[in-house]
Parts: C-alpha cells; structure tokens; sequence
C-alpha cells in the first residue's frame, strides 16, 4: 500500500526493536504496541507476500456507499501520487483510487489490485490494520511500518463504523508520500468517513429509518424548533472516541435491547467500568406507517464524572440530523408526548449530551435480547468447559456453565469406561452418575457414583438409541408413561417443581460417551426449540472436550504403565546400604526420570538416578532403554565416569537413529542427566560421576546435611566430552540421598528455597530411609508437580574388619598351599568350616592363574558377607581370564570352569592398577 517516496519515520528504533531492544518512550504507543502484537505473531519484516482473495462483494453496501466519496476524493487529488483505499471490516480491500491514473500501472498487485488482505495478523504494522486494531484514525510513517515493502509511504487510516449498531464495517486509508503530509488532512479523513457512514446510514433498514425519522423530528419540534439545542444528540461511537470502551459500549448495547422490549417510556442508569455511569433514556415511537418501536438513548449531563469527557460531534450531529429533514409534517399525531420528568430535564440540561446507542422494535427485541443471551451462554461455554484434561471435571464444567442461565438442575451420566479413558462398548450396561449439580444442594436426583439402570421408552435410553435430542415439555399436568416404573423417585423430582427437562446425548467424532439432562423447575415457561438447540450446542462442545479429557486418560495411563513397568519393580538383596525409594509422576504427564540399585561384587552397590529430557510414551521409552543400558554397563564393572561415557555414546547413536526417522514424526531426543555412585562397604568409600545432574545430598551421623561438590560433567547426549569421578568417604550410617530436579527445580519457587527445605527435612539422621523418603516429599515436593520426581534414600552400612582376612604374596607358586591353609585357619574362626573344601579349590585356582600370568602386586581377600562367602585375587595385569570348555586331550582350562561350578557368581572387575577376579558362595550352599 502506497507509493515510493523518501524513508521516513523512526529507522533506528525499529532496528533495535528487532534486535530486542527496549524502544519505549522513542516510538509512539500504537505503533509500539501494533510492534509487538507482530512479533508474537511471528511476522517477518521482510515478508513481502500477503493473503489474497476474489471472496469478496463488489457491490456490496459498504461498496455502494462509498463509491461517490470515493470517486469525488480520486478528483479532488487528480494528478497527485495520493492513493485511496476502502478495505472491509476484516481488513480486505475492497476498491482502489489512484490521483495519477498510470500509478496503477506502475505497483506492485499488493498495492494496486482490490483483494489483498492488510489486517495486522497478516500484514503487520500497517496503516488499515492499525485502525482496525486501534478502532480510530491512526497514522503510519515510514518506518513505522512493519514490513521493509512499505518503508516509503506514509498513510491516515479511519474505520468506517455502522452508525446504529455502532460496528466497524470498514476501513478508509489515504496513502501518500511525505510531501503530502498537511494539518488539514485528518480532518479531511474524518469527514470523508462521515460521509461515508451517513449514506450507509441512509441505507439501513426503511423501518428503523422511519422510526428515528419520527423520533428526530418530534424532538425538534418539542424543544420549539430551536436551531442552538445544548443537548445534542450524537452517536455511540462518539461516546466512545470520549472515553467509553468497548466493554462500556457492549453494557449499554445489552441494557438498550432489554429496554426495546418493553415498549414502555423509562430512564434507567446504568454503572459502567472506573466508577462511572450514563443515563439510558428509553422513548417509544411510532412512525407514520403504523410501525411501533423504541429509541433508546446515552444521555450525559454536564455534572457527570470528568472521566468521561464527551464532547458532541457537530458532523455526527448533523448527520443525525440529516434524517430529521426528510420527516413528514405528522408529527403532531404521536401517540406519545416528551414529559417534564426528571430523565427529561437531566437529558435538557445545559451540556447535556444524547448519544443514540439503539433503534427497533419490542418483538425482535425480544428475540435479540434471548439471542445475546445464548451467544453469551456459549462465548462462556467455550472458555469454561474443557479447562483441563480430566473427564469428570469437564463434565462438570458443563453443568455450572448451564445452571442457572440455561437451566435450574443438571445431571451427566457417563460410562465407566469413559472415565477409565476408554471406549465404552455397552454404554447402557455401564452408566454411571458423574454429576449432579443445580440450584440447590438438596437436589432430587439419583446421587454421584449410582449406577444408573434405564428402562424402555425414556429420554435416556431414547438418546442412547440414536434420537439428538429429547424435550419433555410438561413433567408436571400428567405424569409421563416412561416416569411410572420409578415412581417414588419421580415424585421427590416432581416435588421440586421440575417441571420441564432436556435429554442430549454426549457424541464426539461419532462415539456416545454419555448423557446429559437439563432440568426446569423455576422458570414458569418450559424449555422450547432453542433451549434445547442450545442444550445441543453445550453437549456438543463438552462432549468433544470430554473425549479429548478420556484419550488424554487413556494415553497418560499406558504411558504411565509403560513407564512404572520400565522402573525397579522391588529393590535387590544387598548389604552395602540400608535404601528406600519413592517416584511421584508429573500431573500434566509422563517424564523420563528413573532410579536404580544394582549389587555389585565385593559387597558394593551402584546407585543410579537419571531424568531424560521431554516428556510423553518417548521419554518414558528412552528412559527404559538408558536404565536397561545402564545395569548392563554396572555389571561389566565399569568406572562411573566409564559407564556415563558409554551411555552418553549410545545416547547419541540414538539421537543419531531418530534424526533419520524425523519423517515419520518422531520426536528427537534432547538429552538425559544421570547420577552414578558405587559404594564400598569395606573402604566406605563412594565414587561418584554426574552428567549434567543435581549432586546428591550427604547426610553426616550426626545430622549435618551438605552437597558434595562434584565435577559438574556435560549433560548425556552432547558426545566427545569427558566425565570426572569424585570419591568420598562416607562414616557408618551416613545418608546418601539422591534425586532429580522435579524435587527442587519448580518456577514458582527459587532453587535455594527448595535446597533449603531439602536440607530441614534430611536434617534426621535417625529417621529410617523409607520416613526420610516420606518427610522430603512431604516437605520439598511441590503441590503440582509439572515434572517426575524420583528420590532415593541408602544409609550406608561396613563390613566390620574382623570379616575381611587380607593376604599378599610374591609370585612363586609354592605358597598356593599356604594361602589354602591360611584361608581355612579363617573360615574355621568364622564358623564356615563347611565352605572350606569349595574356598579352597577356588582359591587354588585363582591365585595360580594369578602367579602364572598376572604380575605384581599379588593380593588376596576374603569377605565374609551377611549371605555370602566372597573370595577375590588381585594382580597387576590386565589380561582378562575367559571360561571355556576343554577338550578330553586337554592339558589345562578347566580350572575357571571348577571356579563357576563351585561358585554362585564369579566375574572380573578393572582397577586403576590391574584387576580382581572374584567369586561368590553363598553360605548355604554347603
């Protein structure tokens, strides 16, 4: 829109505007806030396409009564570079004029051709949109604009409002170059879309017409003909140009048509937003054809609030007035007459102001007045009903959001099925109460949780059979054939004067998923055909919302289930700590956080948290597939920061792998945090590695609470980055607690807060592990959680030293025996004597293999565990023992074959310094 000129307007404030800059206060404040409605949009400066359309009415009304003003504009500006635009109420252009003729040759389509749609959604910061957006003349320069096509014009744009509803049907835009920048041109646009608004008036309804014609004229003449008349008579829309919004203009429109229902003079004062208020003056009319009807005024005194501040429109005025000068010379045979009451000498004061808000007749008045009613009963329902993603809370939405305005009771039965988040196969056999609700609390109806059991021929079973709706219009007169086999129970419904009642089924994408039932018992008029369209249309809306809630149920409880079976289902025998866990899912859906225990050799255990990022079936799944990944990498023995390398690799790999299934709509993997910790209990030393995760919190014996200061290490996922290990030695009945961060990270509460509520509630070294896990979620947890919570208690346990026997020995194969000897002396003192036949055999074996082929140093250790016997030979080397099956001829390898068959579990693990080959007996298996 506009033609080439020079680059005016802010240029600098609008590049730091779209750097992210604060502009306020160097640009003006529609053009700011016409700014950022773009950018939340997602509008792109130099987006230069816009939408176009030929779904438009060439001659429609707009179009007819604008056209000689826009013919007179084009010339008026003959020979100019000035372009006129007339766009619709939603923004399209409708009609174009050009001062130079050849400029339409010359533009692009977008600023030439009628069709294009300038509205601010699509076009930016512009000069139609703007008035649209803004509802008065605005006025766009250069760089103001939006988009980098339009940064050469400058453009005045002013709605074109429909006098009597006090809509904008329109929009008039003048686009020019700087050079034509001139004080007089607002004016200039505010009269030519007076004149346009005044032959749209001119066209309006002949009744309407006739109605103000009679009122306008009866007006003159009762204040004696005077031409200076103080309380002038101006237009709505006026009142609002003087400080009334849109929500001040809705009130007065509604209180207006209540009034032309009843064709009867009066004055009601109605309150308005900030304190104020305005006078509606209600006049009955009739016109010389016969037709009756009502014209309803603003009226302001002089001694109103300053806040409104309206000022009369001379050109609203006397296009007002205009219609007086075409009324007939009948005006003496009203059948009304202007009475000197107290409305009259408040609307004749001096100052006064009338603004006329509406014209019409009592019958369709009422008809309005019922439909505004249900529009606004629907506009409610749609930001009402379906608030959230639970079955039954939806269905109840529905019921508050009818009662009363619709009707006084409201009952839904849905299926349990449905409220399990499945599809109900015999809804009839199913059917269950889920609401009851009205205007009182004693209401007559079968109470929540009854199984509702339906007999042939009622309204129920008749919606369930298929029919749309069923109005039952008279409970009362006689008592319908279906109500008989439930007598009793009809008359306690009876006795509270239900005398009418609605049956809607509840359908959604062609499933039944229940029913609902609209009952009158106050109202005297029983429910008609548009009470139960409207009964329809608030079923159809719930119903739709109610599905959504039950597929959400559905999902959410397989990925729940997917996920709990993805979890430890109990915790393993171990003796290295005392532990307890505890997993609380999100309430908006299913995450990727998870924990384990696994038992390691020696006595040690590896505790494990970790939270993948995302939430949903993915990360549930992903979540799986890292823990299952995890225990696999703990049973080779691996260092922590070992294992978080591993996984952090195959993390990628998968990343990598849904990457390539992008298009199928998968949704990629962003990453994992994770906590690995192996505890010893004969060293009582942890080592621990985290990847991007909250360290865990110590608790001392004597109750002093810290975080260990871990290296921090990159989130999993990143690849190529290293992982550091931290050890730490933990005192008898220290507590190690670790989590994940939907226990402390919340955006409602500052992080510190949360660590220091964390650090209370673990502040009880005396507390078992399973009260700890209680009192933390109790205490830390938040009320909604948005993210899993899982928390993991182990209070650490020791070998006593009296249960390790502890030899080293030289490389010379000749003190094997003194080690079997040295090893079933110590078996004897702890009452094992009936392991040391398998102790020494395997002992023989692993510490000649240790002698043949390790080197030094050479060690070997016996720990008497709680359930287990455990034998261990370290060396120096790395070379890794494998078991296999030897041949009839063979020499050798059968000694680790003996090892496994004697042993309940035997394996190797790596050290910084060689390794350890181990075997385990438990002590019954003498």
């Amino acid at each position: 829109m506009g033609v080439t000129g020079g680059q005016i307007s802010p240029v600098r404030s609008r590049e730091r505007f779209l750097l992210g800059e604060s502009v306020e206060g160097s640009v003006r404040g529609p053009i700011l806030n016409s700014w950022m409605r773009s950018r939340m949009l997602g509008l792109s400066p130099e987006q230069t396409d816009l939408p176009y359309t030929d779904d438009f009415d060439p001659d429609s009304r707009l179009v007819r009564a604008a056209a000689p003003v826009l013919d007179q504009l084009q010339t008026r500006f003959s020979g100019s570079q000035m372009n006129i635009s007339l766009a619709d109420g939603n923004g399209t252009v409708l009609q174009r004029r050009f001062g130079e003729p050849a400029l339409a040759g010359r533009l692009p389509p977008i600023q030439s051709v009628p069709g294009f749609v300038f509205a601010e959604r699509y076009a930016g910061t512009n000069g139609i949109g703007l008035a649209l957006a803004e509802r008065r003349l605005c006025q766009v320069y250069g760089a103001e604009h939006f988009a980098e096509r339009s940064q050469a014009n400058a453009c005045s744009a002013i709605p074109i409002r429909d006098q009597f509803s006090g809509h904008i049907v329109g929009v008039l835009c003048f686009g020019y170059p700087r050079g034509y920048e001139d004080p007089s041109l607002p004016v200039l646009v505010r009269r030519a879309a007076e004149s346009i608004e005044r032959r749209i008036m001119e066209q309006s309804s002949a009744r309407e017409r006739a109605l103000l014609r009679t009122y306008l004229d009866a007006r003159h003449r009762a204040r004696g003909g005077e031409s200076g008349d103080d309380g002038q008579l101006i237009g709505l829309d006026e009142l609002t140009d003087g400080g009334l919004d849109r929500q001040d203009q809705m009130i007065l429109k509604a209180r207006a048509t209540e009034l032309i229902c009843t064709p009867q003079r009066a004055a009601v004062e109605v309150s308005l937003s900030h304190g104020r208020g305005v006078t509606l003056l209600s006049s009955p009319v009739t016109s010389l054809s016969g037709v009756e009807g009502v014209v309803v005024e603003a009226v302001l005194t002089g001694e109103s609030p300053p806040a409104h501040h309206l000022a009369a429109s001379k050109h609203t005025a006397s296009a007002l007035g205009a219609l007086s000068l075409a009324a007939t010379e009948h005006a003496e045979s009203l059948p009304w007459h202007l009475a000197d009451t107290a409305a009259d000498r408040a609307a004749d004061a001096p100052g006064a102001v009338r603004g006329l808000v509406l014209v019409g007749e009592p019958e369709v008045g009422k008809y309005a007045v019922a439909a505004r009613r249900r529009l606004e009963l629907l506009a409610e329902a749609s930001t009402r009903i379906g608030t959230t993603l639970d079955v039954s809370r939806t269905a109840w939405e529905l019921a508050e959001t009818a009662v009363p305005r619709l009707a006084d009771y409201v009952t839904v039965d849905l299926p349990g099925a449905v409220l399990r988040g499945e599809e109900s196969a015999d809804p009839q056999a199913d059917l269950r109460r889920t609401v009851v609700h009205g205007i009182r609390d004693d209401c007559p109806f079968y109470p929540v949780g009854h199984q509702v059991r339906l007999d042939p021929g009622t309204p129920h079973m008749r919606c369930l059979e298929g029919e749309p709706a069923v109005l039952e219009t008279d409970l009362q007169a006689t008592t319908p054939a279906w109500m008989i086999p439930g007598l009793d129970h009809a008359r306690g419904i009876l006795a509270h004067d239900v005398h009418s009642m609605i049956c809607v089924p509840l359908l959604a994408r062609g499933v039944l998923l229940g029913i609902a039932t609209f009952y009158r018992s106050q109202d005297p008029a029983p429910f008609g055909d548009d009470d139960t369209r409207l009964a329809q249309e608030l079923a159809a809306r719930a119903a739709l919302s109610i599905d959504n809630a039950r597929r959400y149920t559905r999902e959410h409880t397989l990925a729940l289930a997917l996920q709990r079976s993805l979890l430890p289902r109990g915790l393993p025998e171990q003796g290295a700590v005392e532990v307890a866990h505890h997993y609380l899912p999100a309430e908006s859906g299913v995450g990727g956080d998870w924990f384990d225990v696994i038992p390691l050799s020696g006595t040690r255990v590896a505790l494990l948290v970790g939270d993948v990022v995302g939430h949903g079936l993915h990360a549930a799944a992903t979540m799986g597939r890292l823990r299952i990944a995890a225990r696999n990498f703990a049973e080779l023995e691996l260092a922590p920061d070992e294992l978080l390398t591993h996984l952090d690799n195959l993390l990628v790999r998968l990343d990598r792998e849904e990457e390539d299934a992008s298009a199928t709509g998968s949704n990629g993997i962003v990453g994992a945090t994770c906590l690995y910790a192996v505890y010893d209990p004969t060293s009582q030393v942890c080592t621990m590695a985290r990847a991007g995760h909250f360290p865990p919190a110590l608790v001392d014996p004597d109750g002093r609470v810290t975080f260990p200061d871990l290296p921090p290490g990159p989130p999993l996922g990143l690849g190529g980055l290293p992982f550091e290990t931290a050890e730490i030695r933990l005192p008898e009945h220290s507590t190690l607690v670790l989590y994940t961060d939907g226990l402390v990270d919340d955006r409602h509460r500052d992080i510190d807060v949360a660590l220091d509520q964390l650090r209370d509630a673990l502040a009880h070294p005396d507390r078992r592990p399973e009260d700890t896990c209680r009192a933390v979620i109790e205490a830390v947890a938040p009320e909604h959680p948005g993210d899993d919570i899982a928390l993991l208690v182990a209070r650490t346990r020791t070998v006593p030293a009296d249960r390790i026997a502890t030899w080293d020995l030289p490389p010379d194969p000749s003190l094997v025996s003194h080690i079997r000897n040295a090893a079933t002396r110590r078996l004897a003192e702890w009452g094992l004597e009936e392991l040391s036949f398998a102790a020494e055999l395997m002992l023989s074996e692993l510490v000649t293999n240790a002698v043949r082929y390790g080197s030094e140093p050479i060690q070997v250790r016996l720990i008497h565990d709680r359930s287990s016997l455990i034998c261990e030979v370290s060396d120096g080397s790395s070379t890794a023992p494998h078991l296999r099956r030897a041949a009839s001829t063979d020499e050798g390898g059968r000694g680790l074959f003996l090892v496994a068959q004697l042993s309940q579990a035997w394996g190797a693990r790596y050290t910084p310094h060689g390794k350890v080959i181990w075997a385990e007996c438990t002590l019954d298996a003498a």
